[in-house]
C-alpha cells in the first residue's frame, strides 16, 4: 500500500495509490467494516494496521473515484526523530577516499600508492573497528526535513553541499529491548530519504569526535509517498536505486550489501531505550549515492531526484 498526505484549501488529507489514481482513505474506509475510522486521517496508524484491514483497504479502493482535487503533496508523516546508520562499507570507503582526494591531496596520493602497490584498500579508509561490531549512527534532526519538491537552500558556511542517497523507514509500532525478528515487525513503510551533507564543513566536525552537526542538520529530505513494509521488508536489500541530476542519470545504486539486517539495527536501537512510533531512520547511503564519492557536488540551480524502485523518488531544487 502506497500512502501520502495532501494539502488542499488548508485542509490535509491523507491517500492511497489504487489502480485507478490516487483515492481518499476516508472513502475507502466507509467501506472497510471493522475499521476505526479515526485512523483515517494518520498515516502512522494506518501503517500499523493488521495485514488482513491492509488488504481489505487495498481490496476497497479499488471502487473509489479518484480525488478530483490533486492537492499539493506534503510530508507523509512527521518524523518524531531521526537516526541515521551507515550499513554501507563500501559508501564509506569511497566517500572516505573522496574526502581525502578533495581536502587531503598529499594523503591522497599516498593512498593511490599504496592501492596500487598491494591491490587492497588503504587502511585509513576503512570504518573504525566498532563498525564491525555494532550498528552506528548519529541523530539527525527530525525538524528540519524536507518534502519532495520543496528547494533546499545551501547553508551559508559551506561550499559543499552534497546529496546522499538512502532508504528510509519508520517504526509504526514501539520497540524496547527487542530482538530483531519483533524489531523487524515494528516497521511500518518506507521511503526515499536524502540526508544532505556540507562536506567542508563535516570533515572538521568528525575529527572532533563528537560526530556531525552544522554538517548535516540543516536540512534531509523524504519521499512525499511512504510504501507500506508488507511491500518492501522481505526484499529491502534487493531494490534499485539512481541519481539523476538536472535529469540526467549520474549515478546507478543498489540495497545490497549492508553490513547488518534492519532488525539487527533496530535491536541494537531499542537496547534499554524507548522507541515509539514515528520515529525515522535511514540505512545509511546507498554505494555510489553521493557526489563525495565521484566527485560531482551540487551548485545553486541544480535539480536532484533520488529514486528507489517500488518505493518512488524525492527531487529537490538547490537555491
Amino acid at each position: 500500500m502506497k500512502l501520502r498526505r495532501v494539502t488542499d484549501g488548508g485542509a490535509v488529507r491523507v491517500e492511497m495509490d489504487a489502480p485507478q489514481g490516487w483515492v481518499p482513505v476516508a472513502e475507502v474506509a466507509a467501506r472497510v467494516a471493522g475499521l476505526d475510522r479515526q485512523c483515517t486521517d494518520d498515516v502512522l496508524s494506518l501503517l500499523a494496521l493488521p495485514q488482513d484491514l491492509l488488504e481489505r483497504l487495498v481490496e476497497a479502493s479499488c471502487n473509489i473515484e479518484p480525488s478530483p482535487a490533486p492537492g499539493r503533496a506534503i510530508l507523509p508523516f512527521t518524523p518524531l526523530s531521526f537516526r541515521d546508520f551507515m550499513l554501507y562499507e563500501a559508501h564509506a570507503i569511497a566517500a572516505a577516499r573522496g574526502f581525502v582526494r578533495r581536502y587531503m591531496p598529499a594523503a591522497a596520493q599516498i593512498a593511490k600508492a599504496y592501492e596500487s602497490l598491494t591491490r587492497g584498500t588503504f587502511p585509513p579508509l576503512r570504518p573504525h573497528k566498532l563498525w564491525n561490531e555494532q550498528p552506528i549512527y548519529y541523530m539527525g534532526n527530525h525538524l528540519t526535513i524536507a518534502a519532495d519538491g520543496d528547494t533546499i537552500e545551501t547553508p551559508a558556511y559551506s561550499d559543499a553541499l552534497d546529496y546522499e542517497l538512502e532508504l528510509g523507514f519508520v517504526l509504526a509500532h514501539p520497540l524496547l529491548d527487542a530482538e530483531p525478528a519483533d524489531a523487524e515487525r515494528a516497521i511500518g513503510g518506507f521511503v526515499v530519504l536524502n540526508d544532505f551533507s556540507a562536506r567542508d564543513v563535516q570533515l572538521a566536525e568528525m575529527r572532533s569526535g563528537f560526530g556531525p552537526q552544522k554538517a548535516k542538520h540543516f536540512r534531509s529530505a523524504i519521499s512525499a509517498v511512504v510504501v507500506s513494509a508488507d511491500e518492501i521488508l522481505r526484499r529491502w536489500d534487493r531494490l534499485s536505486g539512481r541519481v539523476r541530476i538536472n535529469g540526467a542519470n549520474v549515478a546507478e545504486c543498489s540495497t545490497a550489501g549492508a553490513c547488518f539486517s534492519l532488525g539487527e539495527v533496530l535491536a541494537h536501537a531499542s537496547r534499554c531505550e524507548q522507541l515509539h512510533p514515528g520515529e525515522l531512520f535511514g540505512t545509511g547511503t546507498l554505494p555510489g549515492g553521493s557526489g563525495i564519492e565521484n566527485g560531482l557536488l551540487l551548485i545553486p540551480g541544480d535539480q536532484v531526484e533520488l529514486q528507489i524502485d517500488g518505493i518512488g523518488a524525492v527531487s529537490n531544487r538547490i537555491i
